[in-house]
């Protein structure tokens, strides 16, 4: 067995589980990373994945299969920076376990992350828009009842889908103080609360007769399957582009309109920002690390724009006209 074989057996048994305790999603995102990398070098070398050593793993090879995935397999700039993210972390590790290939990996760990534009227009729904698509779900059935509940409880809350999905009926708490505990990204719980409207659907939904709900989970999840298990995220997906849908009938501008899960987090967060409510108070609510990330929502909301630009005062300055520069040189420079 290669250095790098043990190398990699120790960076996911040893550190990121036993010494780090990283979620499954992050063990998951690594895995495949590294996955596609030993594919990458057999495909491009013919060296058989489990003979492959540190020392072949250089900067040139890694930057080509960085290449290789935006070029190849169509991969955004955000997804190529979380590959060599995951690279980055490994090669950390491997300095320490192996200080004799120090240069080769220093070259590896000082290849970048690429920069990307940001983009500011986030996709949210309107308040008639929320409207339609709460009345859609057909509540007459178990499963527009349970999706009816999610969709209130995911436009009020602002909670992942992840965190929606994992909802434990001992993380509700409907009585004085109403609040969800939200198990967040990173292992971080957070308390979000409930207004009147969502605390009374989620008291029907939690109180209805066995007959009119889900199979009880063993493991009292709060939206499930008919046999009672956690719902996936295309379990949450799927209905919910059927309810646009649905809605759009009523509701003509959402047609066309593309409604996710996280469309109706981004919701969440502009109902909040169309309150008045301050940037690091959302930031809290939503679970962002940093309130940069916050920052999205403040571009993406013209109606704030405009009203700052209504408390400012007018600059009082005669408009001129303008006058073209008679020199061929510097009339170059200016169309630059």
């Amino acid at each position: 067995m290669t250095l790098l074989a043990l190398t990699l057996q120790a960076f996911f048994t040893t550190r990121l589980i036993g010494q780090v305790g990283a979620s499954p999603h992050t063990i998951a995102a690594y895995r495949d990373t590294w996955r596609l990398l030993l594919r990458y070098v057999v495909a491009t070398t013919g060296t058989p994945a489990h003979t492959i050593d540190i020392a072949q793993l250089d900067a040139d090879l890694i930057g080509a299969f960085l290449n290789h995935l935006q070029d190849q397999r169509g991969n955004s700039i955000a997804t190529r920076n979380a590959r060599l993210a995951a690279v980055h972390s490994l090669f950390t590790y491997a300095a320490i376990q192996h200080p004799e290939h120090a240069a080769s990996i220093a070259r590896v760990l000082a290849i970048p992350a690429k920069r990307r534009q940001r983009r500011t227009d986030v996709t949210y729904l309107t308040e008639p828009e929320v409207t339609a698509v709460l009345t859609a779900p057909d509540q007459c059935t178990v499963a527009g009842r349970r999706d009816h509940a999610l969709i209130q409880v995911a436009v009020t809350t602002g909670l992942r889908v992840s965190e929606l999905t994992g909802l434990r009926r001992s993380d509700i708490h409907l009585g004085t103080g109403a609040h969800v505990l939200a198990h967040g990204k990173g292992r971080k719980d957070r308390i979000t609360p409930l207004d009147h409207q969502t605390v009374t659907v989620l008291h029907d939904l939690l109180t209805a007769p066995a007959a009119a709900t889900p199979a009880t989970s063993s493991e009292g999840f709060v939206f499930t399957t008919r046999g009672g298990t956690r719902l996936s995220r295309d379990a949450v997906a799927v209905p919910l582009t059927a309810h646009a849908r649905t809605a759009a009938a009523s509701c003509p501008s959402l047609t066309g309109k593309t409604i996710t899960p996280h469309v109706l987090r981004h919701t969440a967060a502009m109902r909040l920002l169309a309150a008045g409510i301050d940037s690091t108070v959302i930031a809290l609510w939503l679970g962002h690390e940093s309130i940069n990330t916050t920052q999205v929502y403040l571009h993406a909301d013209l109606t704030t724009k405009e009203n700052a630009l209504d408390r400012t005062t007018p600059t009082g300055a005669t408009p001129g006209r303008y006058h073209p520069e008679d020199d061929s040189l510097l009339t170059f420079l200016q169309s630059l």
